[in-house]
């Protein structure tokens, strides 16, 4: 029976009676875990016995299973018996390889199969043209970068990575600094946090209704054309007009990162030791020289993380402007290229700028694990 055969038995059967097999199927697995941990740390020719039959017959079971030639069951069997000849002379002993194995094989499976294997399709797909058939090599990269298009793509990107995060982080701070030393903390609190719990097509639904423009013999349904009108202006066409309709989108990313930011920073000035604030106040330091030389460097990780976080997510915004401008009238980015071009059967062109947009996020994503690092080594 080969693995299509299963699943398809399976499907034979009602509903209810595939949920009751599934769940006997995550048993047996967890079963075989538990089995694996019991059985790996004990010694004897015994148990030696049956790690080798584990390392052999595991593999080549699941070759059989999944109908593989048979050389390749072959090689499954000999690279199970390498591995139980490396654990059978690890220097923690008989077992702790195969332990090791059993707790990380599920996280790494799907490592392999959610990350690793699409991350390595694409940047391959990447040097190809939009069928995939012949070779092209950088000239997906080449066309990013010298029509329109792309390089919009890739300066409205950093512009939206530079301003989000930085706005974001100041203005959550003041908010964490300031809301703190008011009466209604927590109601002040929940308001500003309460964007975070809108979805990004939801914030900009909200968000289009703010900046909806009707022509000036007409009354005003948006929000800010309307208080344009009351002051005596013009309504304006916010998401139209470059190249502020890409401020316009960028205050919806901000609205929404800011009480994130907030809520994080004011639980790290909490934890601000009050024996640091004490003696610089006794050193004569005014709030402001306390505030920027006792607090700002006991939040630094707080700040550190705050600002990687909402980087990544400003480098992969595509949800906000897909939803208020499709990327049109000079708003597009990254992402929302990306999208629009794997529409457009451009499937090279739409990998290569996935794998610049990875080459954007990697520094942060390094960056905040050595940072993630270095407290460890304080501690």
């Amino acid at each position: 029976m080969t693995a299509t055969d299963f699943f398809n038995w399976i499907g034979d059967f009602p509903p209810v009676l595939q949920a009751v097999l599934v769940v006997i199927a995550f048993a047996v697995v967890v079963a075989l875990i538990l089995l694996l941990v019991e059985i790996a740390p004990r010694r004897g020719p015994l148990y030696t016995g049956i790690r080798l039959a584990m390392c052999v017959l595991i593999p080549l079971a699941v070759m059989w299973f999944f109908n593989s030639y048979y050389w390749a069951m072959g090689a499954a069997a000999v690279v199970g018996a390498v591995f139980f000849l490396l654990d059978y002379r690890s220097r923690d002993g008989a077992g702790y390889l195969i332990q090791l194995a059993a707790f990380m094989a599920p996280a790494m499976l799907l490592l392999l199969v959610g990350l690793i294997l699409p991350s390595l399709q694409t940047v391959y797909a990447s040097f190809f043209n939009s069928r995939g058939s012949s070779f092209v090599g950088f000239a997906n990269y080449t066309w990013i970068f010298t029509q329109s298009d792309g390089i919009t793509s890739v300066v409205n990107t950093i512009v939206w990575v530079l301003v989000v995060p930085t706005v974001s982080t100041l203005v959550g701070l003041a908010y964490a600094v300031f809301i703190d030393r008011t009466r209604g903390e927590k109601i002040y609190k929940v308001l500003v946090f309460m964007p975070m719990a809108i979805s990004f097509v939801g914030a900009s639904i909200i968000w289009r209704f703010m900046y909806e423009y009707r022509g000036p013999q007409f009354e005003q349904i948006g929000l800010l054309n309307q208080i344009l009108v009351w002051l005596g202006g013009r309504p304006q066409q916010f998401l139209l007009d470059g190249p502020w309709n890409n401020l316009a989108l960028i205050v919806v990313l901000i609205w929404v990162q800011t009480g994130f930011a907030m809520v994080v920073l004011s639980a790290s000035i909490k934890g601000v030791p009050a024996e640091l604030l004490e003696a610089a106040e006794l050193d004569g330091a005014n709030p402001w020289q306390r505030f920027w030389s006792v607090t700002v460097p006991s939040i630094r990780p707080a700040l550190i993380v705050v600002l990687t976080t909402i980087s990544i997510a400003s480098l992969k915004v595509f949800d906000i402007v897909r939803t208020m401008t499709g990327g049109n009238y000079g708003t597009s980015v990254l992402a929302n290229e990306m999208y629009t071009q794997f529409t457009k059967f451009e499937a090279g062109r739409s990998a290569a700028l996935s794998v610049i947009l990875f080459i954007l996020v990697l520094p942060i994503v390094i960056y905040n694990a050595r940072q993630i690092k270095k407290q460890r080594e304080i501690r």
